[in-house]
């Protein structure tokens, strides 16, 4: 950098330094990986064995390989498969961890977590800038279903382990209630092809004893009939915790709206788990979300008033007897019964809509006994899991996604937002299957004659 130092000179000497640096990172690491097999193919292990499969010493073959520091050239050895049209094996490949031939785990990881944030081109363009690699959205998209295909099944291990340090985080903290485990569950619309149809999303959150969140993770499905993959992974998740759980039960809290799937969920599953080891029936308690609840407020106040002032005074007013006072859901009754008796504004419709919703689940509306015992009374947890999951990645303008290609990134995604990533990305390294060298056996007919010979010559 010349003097005296400018901005622009400090700008354009950093830039430098750091291609210098990520040439000699690019150098040494392909100098290491390719002195990691020996370059004489003779020297290398006639056969090897992967699982169950057998595999035959071939050649020697190049291929660019993407790092953190860029792409490297790397030279190994094919192996092919003893039985006929099996695929071969790469074994250099295979024990550096190298996914689909194209990446180290170092780059994959950066490229799995940057699609679970980022649109597609966005990704393309940080690895560009970033790493020096330059891909296609076809090796983007490679990466992202190995990864994905891997993740998955080490996501539930991850999150029950997250909710193990919670929970007992919450029971070493102060106040006079058990800490709280609150399960949500809804639906949004997602821009599938050839239609919009409704992806869902579910929470497993755990409150201290004074009602205080201390972690959520998340889990997430594309739109499938009957929603039967997202209850099978919210059950599952939830009886390894009770499982593993050794410490005194928490309360059990699910919050959400009265949707059919969320009901149905209650009604099937939650109200009829037993506890994994004792066999006694769990206690759920299901608090219909309080903002659900304020707009069908909202909906009575403007069938009755119409829109306007008297409507929003009256609203607000019940808004705070249904939060405030014990069965105050039954005082919203009673008022509504009465101003519906002076004849309506709007429409009677909407008025008997309101109501039979709220009549039908009054008793999930205790909103001040929930508040006294520190329990949460809104899904604004699960709500916001819309957005955070679904929404920022999956609504962008422009976007049509296919089951397949949203449920990896969606897999990716859940993982990464609920803080699980590096738990379940090193569970992903350890679990390797090494690749092992098959000794050659010696006919017996041939040790016999090798044994007549040394006889013969002694």
């Amino acid at each position: 950098m010349h003097e005296p130092p400018t901005p622009s000179g400090a700008f354009h000497f950093e830039r430098r330094l750091k291609r210098l640096l990520d040439e000699v990172g690019r150098e040494i690491v392909q100098w290491t990986y390719n002195r990691c097999e020996t370059t004489e193919v003779s020297e290398l292990p006639p056969r090897v064995r992967l699982g169950d499969d057998e595999y035959r010493r071939n050649r020697k073959t190049p291929r660019w390989i993407a790092c953190l520091f860029g792409t490297i050239r790397l030279w190994r050895c094919v192996y092919q498969a003893v039985v006929p049209e099996e695929t071969g094996i790469f074994p250099l490949e295979h024990a550096l961890g190298v996914v689909m031939h194209l990446a180290t785990p170092a780059l994959a990881d950066v490229a799995g977590r940057l699609a679970a944030e980022l649109t597609q081109q966005q990704t393309l363009d940080v690895l560009r800038e970033r790493h020096g690699v330059s891909w296609s959205v076809g090796s983007l998209r490679k990466v992202v279903a190995v990864l994905a295909d891997r993740f998955a099944p080490l996501r539930q291990e991850a999150q029950v382990a997250q909710l193990m340090a919670w929970l007992r985080k919450a029971a070493k903290s102060r106040g006079k209630f058990a800490p709280t485990l609150a399960v949500g569950r809804d639906g949004t619309m997602l821009p599938m092809r050839p239609f919009w149809e409704e992806a869902s999303t579910a929470t497993v959150s755990v409150y201290d004893r004074r009602g205080k969140r201390l972690g959520t993770v998340y889990l997430g499905q594309m739109p499938e009939a009957g929603q039967g993959t997202l209850t099978h992974q919210l059950t599952q998740l939830l009886v390894a915790i009770f499982a593993r759980w050794q410490g005194m039960l928490p309360r059990l809290v699910y919050i959400t709206d009265a949707g059919a799937c969320p009901q149905d969920y209650f009604r099937s599953q939650l109200a009829r788990m037993t506890h994994p080891r004792t066999g006694e029936r769990l206690r759920w308690q299901w608090i219909v979300d309080y903002f659900h609840v304020c707009e069908y407020i909202s909906t009575l106040a403007e069938a009755m008033f119409g829109t306007g002032r008297d409507a929003a005074a009256w609203a607000a007013k019940m808004r705070r007897v249904l939060k405030q006072q014990t069965a105050g859901i039954n005082r919203v009754l009673n008022s509504a019964r009465a101003l519906h008796r002076r004849g309506l504004r709007g429409r009677r419709k909407d008025f008997n809509r309101a109501m039979n919703y709220l009549k039908k689940y009054r008793q999930h509306m205790n909103y001040a006994a929930s508040r006294r015992r520190k329990l949460p009374i809104g899904s604004g947890v699960t709500e916001a899991a819309c957005k955070t999951i679904f929404g920022y990645r999956f609504k962008q303008s422009g976007m049509r996604w296919t089951s397949e290609q949203g449920q990896h990134v969606l897999d990716l995604r859940v993982i990464l937002k609920s803080g699980a990533w590096a738990s379940v990305r090193d569970a992903w390294l350890a679990d390797h299957q090494p690749v092992k060298i098959v000794t050659p056996t010696i006919p017996h007919h041939k040790s016999i004659n090798k044994t007549r010979k040394l006889v013969l010559r002694a």
